[in-house]
């Protein structure tokens, strides 16, 4: 009798292992039965290095959602660089890291006066994009969400330190990402593990003093695809004819970066001691940003042309200039370009309709195998597909069935208003 329970105690948690699992059959149909949109990816996806992973929610009687995902080509041991994706998570950090520290006074508009104590660091005074002209964590999350700034990005590096970073992946459960370095400032070696000191103050009263702070720790993953290429422009621009070594960057799978978005937007669907630690106000600054058009921001400012309004959204709209939003819809997401990747992470809802999903993609398109020389096709191979991907999949979903629609009201804002 106790081998029997044995037995069938197993054979329950493999089912459940099992059931867990994405399915990979219907992205793969749902593609192919779009040829005149997918076939030259399909042709060679891992040319592309295309990774998708979609997300169903449906919702029950009390509103609280329930999950189902489909994935296509996804692998966690396939290295795609997440470039600028990594800001959210580095971004709620911060502001998790606020709320721990509980000292007095010290909020996310304080004034944060960055410092430097390392060669190659820099210092923050003043911010011309804020309101009061200085410097805060409030500004710098605004900044990520509505244009990706990598300025910002780095500030909260620098205030959270590479080593509490990483000790969040692993309390979350995303065992398959690092961040490990800075953005756009060529951030190598030894100075990856150095963060600035910081100074925040609430007018000119001084409320708290981050010291620099020092990450010894190495954080080595062994992945397929960190060699890629036939060649590279180096720092002076001289052609290294020899693959590009992604190996010391930073990692952040498809599954990684949807599970911080699912965790972000629906708090309630995760236990207590696994949700972020943030206020009302933390998630309610981080959806409102999200989801604004760049244009739509008062301060910071973001005119046209060069900021139009889906110049962040990739999935749904290319990131066409000369698209026209639809005023019922709205994505809350993180996206990053770089290296001829293109990715997206999206929460998708059409408020009209009562249509909501989670979609998460990469792709890439780099024909001449050279790295740093700007050549990628993003315009011509990466953005249509992510555009086209998006809006098969939303037409899915304006024909599935719902037992309960959902109650969007919590993603509803009025972004005219400066808060």
């Amino acid at each position: 009798m106790k081998q029997y329970c044995i037995l069938l105690i197993i054979i329950v948690t493999g089912l459940n292992t099992l059931a867990q699992q994405p399915d990979t059959i219907f992205l793969k149909n749902l593609l192919q039965s779009h040829p005149e949109l997918f076939q030259g990816i399909l042709n060679h996806p891992t040319h592309n290095e295309v990774q998708i992973l979609y997300t169903q929610i449906n919702r029950d009687k009390n509103n609280k959602p329930h999950f189902k995902s489909y994935s296509y080509r996804l692998n966690p041991k396939r290295y795609f660089y997440p470039a600028s994706t990594v800001k959210l998570p580095t971004g709620i950090f911060a502001l998790e890291k606020l709320n721990e520290l509980k000292i007095k006074g010290l909020t996310k508009s304080s004034a944060m006066i960055t410092d430097s104590a390392f060669a190659g660091q820099t210092k923050v005074k003043t911010d011309t994009s804020s309101a009061n002209g200085l410097p805060s964590i409030e500004n710098y999350i605004k900044k990520i969400l509505l244009v990706s700034d990598n300025d910002a990005y780095n500030r909260l590096y620098e205030f959270v330190g590479r080593e509490e970073i990483n000790k969040k992946l692993k309390k979350y459960k995303l065992n398959n990402t690092r961040i490990i370095g800075r953005l756009a400032i060529n951030d190598t070696g030894e100075g990856t593990k150095h963060a600035n000191p910081i100074d925040f103050y609430n007018g000119d009263k001084l409320v708290y003093q981050k010291p620099a702070l020092f990450d010894g720790n190495d954080y080595p993953m062994q992945l397929d695809n960190m060699l890629q290429g036939k060649g590279y422009l180096d720092k002076n621009d001289r052609l290294v004819m020899q693959p590009f070594d992604f190996s010391q960057k930073n990692v952040y799978t498809i599954a990684d970066q949807q599970m911080v978005l699912k965790r972000l937007l629906f708090p309630e669907a995760f236990a207590a001691e696994q949700r972020f630690n943030l206020t009302l106000a933390d998630y309610r600054l981080i959806y409102k940003y999200m989801s604004m058009f760049p244009p739509e921001s008062i301060k910071p400012t973001y005119n046209r042309p060069q900021n139009y309004p889906v110049m962040s959204k990739l999935l749904f709209y290319g990131a066409d200039s000369t698209a026209v939003p639809d005023a019922n819809i709205r994505i809350f997401n993180k996206y990053g370009d770089s290296y001829g990747y293109n990715i997206d992470n999206a929460y998708i809802v059409d408020f009209k309709n009562k249509v909501e999903f989670l979609l998460t993609a990469v792709v890439q398109s780099n024909e001449d195998g050279i790295y740093n020389d700007n050549k990628y096709e993003y315009a011509t191979v990466c953005l249509p597909f992510l555009r086209n991907l998006g809006q098969v999949i939303y037409q899915h979903e304006l024909h599935r069935p719902k037992k309960h629609l959902p109650d969007l009201t919590n993603f509803k804002f009025n972004y005219h208003t400066v808060k």
